[in-house]
């Protein structure tokens, strides 16, 4: 059960659903401009180095990109594999 971070006007803001739809356009937008892609060619599942051929320096530009937007802090993360772990560890700094 998700705990209500707040209640605004009467409605119940939860934290992972804040975070995620927070998230989650900001990392396709950075994930559209880094690699010249169509918004629709991103999803969850889309992953970064077979659906849209990212190689480790790639990575680590998006890395260091999402950082600065987000203002958080990524360790160097060999499991990222897919946006949805991305997502999934933007969520966490944003949580800690």
């Amino acid at each position: 059960m998700v705990t209500p971070l707040k209640t605004l006007m009467g409605f119940s803001v939860h934290l992972n659903v804040q975070l995620k739809f927070y998230n989650l356009p900001k990392t396709k937008e950075i994930l559209v401009d880094q690699f010249d892609l169509e918004d629709n060619e991103v999803s969850l599942t889309t992953d970064l180095t077979n659906d849209i051929d990212a190689d480790s320096l790639d990575l680590f530009e998006v890395l260091n990109r999402v950082e600065d937007d987000f203002d958080i802090k990524l360790a160097v993360a060999e499991d990222i594999k897919t946006v949805q772990d991305l997502v999934d560890k933007i969520k966490e700094q944003l949580a800690a």
